[in-house]
């Protein structure tokens, strides 16, 4: 492996985990856990900062995955595979595992905001 990608690996260990909506739909099915989907596309700005500030996080990134089954639905390439509304993105879609949904969030949101949003639905493991 370069350097370059020795020096990464320590910052990309403490972002979250994305899955695609397959797998993470057969995850929550399993676990019992919500999901959340973030549904993002590549020309939005709001979402690329928000994936840095917030989601890059350890301490963040290790409260979603402990509360959450996240998925990342990225909406220049795939439709939403769920009936939803997307005003804007980022909007942050919690679903039950049967996939019936819990709350909408939409916009960019910091890490204290946006936890205060979602911890309502949080199923920790």
């Amino acid at each position: 492996m370069n350097k370059l990608l020795w020096l990464l690996l320590p910052l990309l260990a403490d972002a979250v985990d994305w899955r695609s909506w397959e797998q993470g739909k057969a995850e929550a099915h399993e676990s019992g856990r919500n999901i959340l989907a973030a549904l993002v596309r590549d020309d939005c700005h709001y979402c690329h900062d928000m994936e840095q500030a917030v989601f890059n996080d350890g301490a963040m990134s290790r409260w979603v995955e402990g509360c959450f089954v996240p998925v990342k639905i990225n909406l220049s390439k795939r439709d939403v595979p769920f009936k939803a509304r997307v005003p804007m993105t980022p909007t942050f879609v919690i679903l039950q595992p049967d996939g019936s949904i819990i709350k909408t969030v939409p916009g960019s949101w910091n890490r204290e905001d946006f936890t205060a949003l979602t911890a309502s639905a949080c199923t920790k493991e």
